[in-house]
């Protein structure tokens, strides 16, 4: 059997830290400006019920200093706060198949923007149409924009030549950062995670403790956003930080929502004592130092600059709202920004004391999950324990984000089990569906199935109309991907069973049909006339991977799910497989285009060899026809491994990128047209 792979490494995201965010009492419908009695701490046993969801703005910082100690103090342990680094990714690209699900086909059916095979260009291949999401390059179709290793750089597709670049920092931080755009007009967001994140819970100075009084002059450590002006050479115009770490961000039109998770600035004694006496000391103490710590321990600072001017600035407790029942161990804020504008601002921040790790928005409204995985899972794997269930189900918010204004929180949800990522999400006809996975699935014996469930999302409230469960029994969602009223869902163990979900009437999803191949699949993309491609690893009958795959099926008849072709890469793995902003199809000529990395064993050492590219395959009705390889030998250097990571299309070019260079190649022929050395 093949080992369980991680939740998630930090981030489509997968593997990607959200949680559910509000407003305050007198901005936010639904938010109450009660008295807020200190809440009762949530027990670390039995952890975070998902009862009592509707978000409460503070009435004042007393009470949120006194609520964040008590809810904290009751998870500190005698070597500090639980959860280790937690800096999140993107959710599209978190390590691990469960961030690789299929986008909602029934708005992003593919990355077309024209439908010309020789005009227009791709785009992003996102969750949503219209919603964009953070990547490591952007198109216009007027020009290219990439980013790498701190590095901004443009491109005339026209004229196939670098036309401007621009050093983002001339310090490390950025530069070995990870870094991600969005792009507006003539204004480019980049989004970099600085590196020093802190491990939250362990001590960072000399002496342990709370922060010291100038903690407001002390390096704001977490994400970075550049602001670039790209009308004629490329200068950065505006600057945030803000303490945490980057989880996700969304953009409608020039509006662009930024999420960031955040820790309390607590330092505690980093003790290796094992032993129960020392264990009980460090864990009073421990609790003393929460209990002593101030409000502006809590509270994430931000820095913005713009003109040469700078200020700094805190999230403000008018701004900090809670679910009824909540850790105190993180809090997550929601920034909000205009490309349009002249500069950033402060983003107009909000804030929620709770966890989450998943963002998902259709445009009109934004959907924050948080679950417990990232606090209970590593115990239950190390002991092969099953998740009790009050641990495992997953909170979800609902915001209105209709407007370029400050997010509306309008309701609440839970629903039993974890996500797989942001794809297991999707609203359609006013309907939330969610797809989830409970139980165990690790072991010898696992004891898992997954579900999907139908909320009526009414403006008021989310509550569940119908429920589909007992899918995969002993193993757990690998790809879900919804189409209108069809869902998709693939689970794997040994076998890769593809379910077919009949969502048209929400008080009664069913289960029509079911396929059963091995393998899996990990990213889903309908092309439409009943055809759904899906791409993942081959596995032997024991579920052993034996390398990439892409699979053709036929889903006119959803009752009858069939594989009609496959093309399978032995020894090879594709970053489509774990991010779905790594898959390119582009419709005009029916051509599927994935990066593709290979290992194979050559020369008379019979040493293992690194190699692959872009593979490039025309999509007929009936299969696949392999148009070839696109490679960047002419990249690898001791500093450039060459390979390919991502692919879009301008004006019948297609153009692909490695960390050593850009290349342009005619679709028909794949001749090399230009290469850029980056």
């Amino acid at each position: 059997m093949t080992p369980e792979r991680g939740t998630r490494s930090g981030a489509t995201v997968g593997t990607a830290f959200v949680a559910g965010l509000a407003l305050t009492g007198m901005l936010l419908t639904g938010c109450t400006s009660e008295p807020d009695p200190t809440p009762p701490p949530p027990s670390p046993d039995t952890g975070v019920p998902a009862s009592g969801l509707r978000l409460v703005a503070f009435d004042s910082c007393a009470s949120a200093l006194a609520g964040l100690r008590a809810a904290a103090r009751a998870y500190v342990g005698p070597y500090g706060l639980p959860g280790g680094s937690m800096e999140p990714a993107f959710q599209a690209t978190d390590g691990g198949a469960e961030r690789a699900a299929g986008a909602d086909a029934g708005t992003a059916r593919d990355n077309a923007a024209a439908p010309g095979a020789g005009s227009g260009h791709s785009g992003t291949n996102t969750h949503e149409a219209g919603v964009d999401e953070p990547d490591l390059v952007k198109t216009d179709g007027r020009r290219i924009v990439t980013v790498d290793q701190g590095t901004l750089r443009v491109i005339d597709p026209a004229s196939r030549r670098l036309t401007g670049t621009l050093k983002l920092d001339s310090g490390p931080d950025v530069g070995w950062a990870e870094t991600n755009l969005l792009l507006h007009g003539d204004r480019a967001l980049v989004l970099a995670r600085e590196h020093g994140v802190v491990h939250p819970g362990l001590s960072r100075r000399a002496r342990p403790g709370v922060p010291p009084a100038d903690d407001q002059q002390q390096a704001i450590v977490g994400p970075r956003l550049i602001l670039v002006d790209l009308a004629g050479a490329p200068k950065i115009v505006g600057d945030y930080r803000m303490d945490g770490g980057l989880v996700d961000a969304r953009q409608v039109g020039p509006t662009v929502r930024v999420v960031v998770r955040s820790w309390p600035r607590l330092d505690f004694p980093l003790n290796k004592a094992a032993g129960p006496a020392d264990e009980k000391k460090n864990l009073a103490a421990n609790r003393n130092i929460v209990d002593q710590a101030p409000i502006d321990a809590w509270l994430p600072r931000y820095q913005t600059s713009t003109g040469g001017q700078t200020s700094t600035g805190r999230v403000g407790c008018d701004r900090l709202s809670r679910p009824a029942v909540y850790s105190g161990t993180s809090l997550v804020t929601l920034l909000s920004f205009d490309l349009g504008a002249a500069s950033l601002g402060d983003g107009d921040p909000v804030t929620v004391a709770a966890d989450g790790e998943t963002v998902y928005s259709n445009g009109s409204r934004l959907y924050l999950a948080s679950d417990q995985r990232w606090r209970v899972l590593p115990s239950l794997t190390s002991g092969d324990r099953a998740p009790d269930p009050k641990d495992e189900q997953t909170d979800i918010y609902q915001f209105d984000i209709s407007g370029p204004d400050r997010p509306r929180y309008v309701t609440a949800a839970t629903v039993p089990g974890w996500l797989v990522n942001q794809y297991a999400l999707s609203e359609w006809d006013g309907h939330l569906r969610v797809a989830t996975t409970s139980g165990r699935t690790w072991g010898q014996n696992p004891k898992s199935s997954s579900a999907v469930y139908v909320l009526r999302a009414d403006g008021r409230t989310l509550t569940e109309t119908g429920r589909v469960t007992g899918l995969g029994k002993g193993e757990r969602i690998y790809s879900v991907r919804f189409a209108e009223g069809t869902g998709y869902v693939v689970t794997f163990r040994q076998t890769d069973p593809l379910y077919t979900v009949d969502l048209r009437d929400p008080r009664k999803p069913t289960v029509t049909g079911e396929l059963k191949i091995t393998g899996y699949s990990s990213y889903l993309h309908p092309i439409g006339d009943g055809r759904l491609i899906g791409v993942g690893q081959e596995a032997n009958r024991q579920g052993r991977t034996e390398g990439s795959q892409v699979s053709l099926f036929d889903v006119s008849d959803l009752t009858k799910p069939t594989r009609i072709a496959q093309h399978h890469v032995r020894y090879g793995h594709s970053e489509a497989e774990f991010d779905p902003h790594a898959f390119l199809y582009w419709p005009a000529t029916k051509t599927l285009v994935v990066p593709l990395t290979t290992y194979q064993v050559a020369g008379i050492d019979g040493k293992g060899r690194l190699g692959g590219g872009a593979l490039v395959l025309r999509v007929t009705d009936g299969g696949f026809t392999e148009a070839g390889l696109v490679e960047h030998a002419e990249a690898r250097t001791t500093e450039s491994s060459g390979m390919i990571r991502r692919s879009l299309m301008v004006d019948g070019v297609l153009w692909t990128i490695s960390d050593g260079a850009i290349k342009a190649t005619d679709l028909g022929t794949l001749g090399t047209l230009g290469v850029i050395r980056i």
